[in-house]
């Protein structure tokens, strides 16, 4: 890669195909959303921003927030993460929901087959925003088994800043509100090492 490139040559330009990979892969996990829930669910413009990683937690409503995250390692072309979070009221309706009405509304904890159902969920929504991004790129992207944490905000995100050393790069978030009969606001996270922001903007003809 130019050894030259760097966060700073991320311009308008550059921002804007972002966002408009992340409306499509946002859309298509809308999409496989309302599959899973055979329902319908809207989804509003997702809000695509670029931010410093240690702003963050604040940006998705404070480090102390209860979310639902699931994680994922991301390979090939693309090398980095890839999370999914939704704040835990969201988390226990929408497994509400996939589990027919049978989980408690009301319980402290997530039960097992919650867990379990939002992680498929999770899987599923991220697999449907990566494969959007492959299409759209013309690179392969390989994600790992997903993993799965209900934990504050703060500890969710500590995870991918360990692991990739991202702390004070920056990285892209998506912030979408879907729809069924309540809203739920949702956040894909991907933090591609800055190789990877590089052969993105080259597959795109920008680098």
């Amino acid at each position: 890669m130019d050894n030259n490139f760097g966060f700073e040559q991320i311009d308008s330009g550059y921002l804007d195909v972002l966002k408009e990979i992340g409306n499509i892969g946002a859309g298509n996990a809308t999409t496989a959303l309302a599959q899973m829930l055979q329902r319908k669910v809207d989804m509003k413009v997702p809000q695509a921003t670029l931010l410093e990683f240690r702003d963050l937690g604040e940006a998705i409503g404070g480090e102390e927030t209860i979310m639902a995250g699931v994680y994922m390692v991301v390979e090939g072309d693309i090398r980095g993460s890839m999370m999914f979070l939704l704040e835990k009221n969201s988390a226990r309706h929408l497994a509400n929901q996939m589990l027919g009405g049978f989980g408690d509304p009301n319980a402290e904890d997530f039960g097992e087959m919650e867990i379990s159902v939002l992680q498929e969920i999770g899987n599923i929504m991220t697999g449907s925003y990566l494969n959007s991004l492959s299409d759209l790129t013309g690179l392969k992207i390989f994600p790992s088994v997903p993993e799965i944490a209900i934990d504050m905000a703060g500890a969710i995100l500590s995870v991918p800043a360990i692991e990739f050393g991202v702390i004070g790069d920056r990285i892209l978030m998506i912030q979408t509100r879907f729809t069924d009969d309540v809203d739920i606001d949702g956040f894909f996270i991907l933090v591609p090492d800055l190789d990877s922001y590089h052969r993105i903007m080259k597959s795109l003809g920008m680098a």
